[in-house]
């Protein structure tokens, strides 16, 4: 079966699409979710530990550990089960997940809240994965880049809203009451979800039925290897994952320490990078056609590294915003040109274990880094780490510019491009 066969005409406008209704309502659930738990949770533990650099660091750790582990598994389950349950069980194990902790947190142990961030993480590697597939599935090929454009955009307006989101739960009503709201929103994400189209069954080849899971994880290690363009995809993802996580914790620290801020000014700053994300997003929707999404990728890893220096430069707050600002416009950039790049890149078979083989080198080099960021902040100074850190981004661009002549195969199957 061609892997978009089922996908709508081109002709079709994307919000008339019923899988993509759908995945965005349910988006927009996930991502109220998302936000009040990391912002009422950041604070939770900043006020508890009075702002212990590694307490707040494993907060962190706990969600990007798990997607390091489960998303080689989670991949290669995602292409065995049905997509669209698979989704619907992650929402609705998430939304159990964060009652179990309110529960918890009712009889007073503060230290459950990490264990909410660690299930959703672990959950978000099966479903994550099912959402791509359906997009090859369901949305026509000459739509994907234009597609995920308007995906990241819903994400960049929650950037704008959801640290105040947060912030305002947690002053307004305290933890645990924002614990139940995330719980909820997780929740209603999976009832939304069953507005999507049934599964398709795809007829698999005998032997293929039999497969062990190992040799699937090992077949997604050598699509992936014999790809000249994933295969610089994974390097790269690598190298922004040993970038970001060493300035993903620090955030908060660049606020109190090198902007004489308090803590609560964060979500000012992410707020300016949501509404540059929403700004870029847009910008990339009408020229989504007009540029390789290796070019888009390269462009927007260089202009963050270039921001990155800055920010960890600057001492003054208009300077840092504006850095940040133009950080934010060419977001979209790197999210959407790695999206597109699998979807391009990858036969509709090998979705689920590609991008289970590519994000753990990302996430991989991330924890690593996230872990190290707390005692790396009591040797080295913030200006010297972030320095480092976007001279290191750089590089990931440069190992890009081979690879932008390339063009999608669209007749590469299972069999030549991972022949047995």
């Amino acid at each position: 079966m061609s892997s978009n066969e089922n996908a709508s005409p081109v002709s079709e406008s994307l919000f008339r699409n019923r899988f993509y209704q759908t995945v965005l309502i349910s988006n927009i659930f996930l991502q109220i979710g998302i936000w009040v738990r990391n912002f009422a949770i950041l604070m939770f533990v900043t006020d508890q530990t009075n702002n212990d650099p590694l307490a707040i660091s494993l907060i962190s750790v706990v969600e990007f550990a798990p997607i390091f582990v489960f998303s080689f598994i989670g991949g290669a389950f995602a292409d065995r089960w049905k997509p669209k349950r698979t989704m619907i069980w992650c929402d609705f194990l998430s939304a159990v997940s964060v009652f179990a902790v309110l529960l918890t947190l009712l009889y007073g142990s503060w230290e459950a809240v990490y264990f909410a961030t660690f299930v959703s993480a672990i959950l978000s590697q099966f479903s994550q994965p099912s959402v791509m597939k359906l997009f090859k599935q369901h949305v026509h090929p000459e739509k994907l880049q234009q597609g995920m454009a308007l995906f990241q955009s819903l994400v960049a307006i929650f950037m704008v809203l959801g640290p105040s989101l947060g912030i305002f739960s947690y002053h307004q009503f305290g933890i645990k009451i924002s614990i139940g709201v995330m719980g909820v929103a997780f929740l209603l994400s999976a009832v939304v979800l069953f507005r999507l189209p049934p599964d398709v069954e795809v007829q698999k080849h005998p032997d293929q039925q039999k497969s062990k899971l190992l040799r699937e994880l090992a077949d997604g290690f050598l699509y992936v290897w014999r790809s000249p363009v994933l295969k610089v995809l994974g390097i790269t993802f690598a190298i922004a994952g040993f970038s970001i996580g060493t300035i993903q914790t620090l955030s908060l620290f660049v606020v109190t320490e090198r902007l004489g801020q308090p803590k609560e000014f964060l979500q000012f700053l992410m707020m300016i990078n949501g509404i540059a994300m929403l700004i870029g997003g847009a910008a990339i929707v009408t020229l989504a056609k007009k540029f390789a999404p290796q070019m888009l990728l390269a462009f927007g890893i260089a202009v963050s590294a270039v921001c990155i220096v800055g920010m960890g430069f600057s001492t003054s707050v208009p300077l840092t915003l504006t850095l940040q600002f133009i950080n934010g416009l060419t977001m979209p950039c790197i999210q959407i040109g790695i999206n597109t790049m699998i979807l391009q890149w990858t036969e509709h078979s090998y979705v689920g274990r590609v991008n289970g083989v590519l994000s753990p080198m990302f996430m991989g080099m991330m924890v690593i880094m996230m872990s190290l960021a707390g005692v790396l902040k009591k040797f080295f100074p913030l200006v010297e780490i972030f320095a480092v850190s976007g001279i290191v981004m750089l590089v990931g661009a440069i190992i890009l510019i081979p690879i932008f002549k390339h063009k999608p195969l669209p007749a590469l199957t299972p069999e030549t491009a991972n022949p047995s």
